[in-house]
């Protein structure tokens, strides 16, 4: 059990560990791996009453965990569509990993299983994954990615190896939180000059579902890419600019686009949409609005 306070990388720390186990193939990078299950926290969808398992969101679990590995519930919640569900791991859950643990491994090595908050099992399937734990199948190992140890059911936590995680330093999370930033900035000016309009729908779902603080601190820094390009434009870029090596890269070919005829139309359109997401307007109106106008903005040389 990895344990730690929310964005610590429990997660994506059980999940590279899994990633080794199954030999760091395509199959286990893509997180679809025959041999690697996952489990987490999910609701039933309404009126449903079939068993609900996490396959059933297993397309978002695995957009979220590649686009933003330290997430939290909330960017859960959002990018699984809960509302404001409860969300919990069911006891169907655990009888679902029963039988697929009980098949030998397709490829022939280990068997792995990433649970997302353990913490969420509700009293059947804790009860139930208790008796995997005590005796686990041949080759099989348990990752349980954990905030609040505490409230995992005490003869489950005992039969764990506990590592403790410390919170990561913000400019840490910073750093991660600007590669992001940084790879869906660059998506939408490409998107908006090649006139995608079905991607530029795509990535402003993608943005929608990041939740407000990531939103707003986005679109600060997209804010700080246009103004750096702009500069970049008069040849003092060792003076003035504060850019990563990524950034600079990048900046050799773009930077032409930001120039005295959109640069004030672009800055502006970016503090709309960082008002209206403060005044939470509906945010997937809001970035694909915004997208629409870097159309022409940015064609405006």
């Amino acid at each position: 059990m990895l344990a730690g306070p929310e964005g610590c990388g429990a997660l994506p720390l059980a999940i590279a560990f899994a990633q080794m186990l199954l030999g760091n193939n395509r199959m286990a990078q893509q997180l679809q791996h025959p041999d690697l299950h996952f489990a987490f926290p999910i609701y039933k969808k309404y009126g449903s009453t079939k068993p609900t398992y996490c396959d059933d969101f297993l397309t978002e679990w695995r957009e979220l965990c590649n686009e933003q590995p330290y997430f939290g519930m909330a960017e859960w919640m959002a990018a699984s569509g809960a509302g404001n569900q409860q969300l919990q791991i069911y006891g169907d859950e655990s009888d679902r990993l029963t039988h697929e643990l009980s098949m030998k491994s397709s490829q022939g090595g280990y068997k792995v299983v990433v649970m997302w908050l353990p913490e969420k099992m509700n009293l059947t399937c804790a009860n139930k994954m208790l008796k995997m734990l005590e005796e686990p199948p041949a080759k099989t190992v348990f990752l349980l990615a954990s905030e609040e140890p505490a409230k995992v059911l005490e003869t489950i936590r005992s039969r764990t190896q506990i590592l403790e995680l410390a919170a990561l330093q913000e400019r840490t999370i910073e750093h991660a939180d600007d590669k992001l930033f940084f790879d869906m900035f660059v998506n939408l000016m490409r998107f908006s000059y090649a006139r995608k309009v079905k991607e530029m729908k795509q990535w402003a779902d993608r943005m929608a579902d990041m939740g407000r603080e990531r939103q707003k601190s986005f679109l600060m820094y997209a804010q700080r890419m246009v103004r750096e390009n702009f500069i970049y434009n008069f040849g003092r870029s060792d003076e003035l600019n504060t850019m990563t090596d990524d950034e600079a890269q990048f900046a050799v070919k773009f930077a032409p686009f930001i120039n005295e005829k959109n640069v004030m139309g672009i800055m502006d359109e970016l503090a709309l949409a960082q008002r209206d997401i403060e005044q939470n307007v509906n945010a997937k109106m809001v970035f694909f609005d915004f997208a629409l106008k870097m159309i022409v903005l940015i064609k405006n040389r």
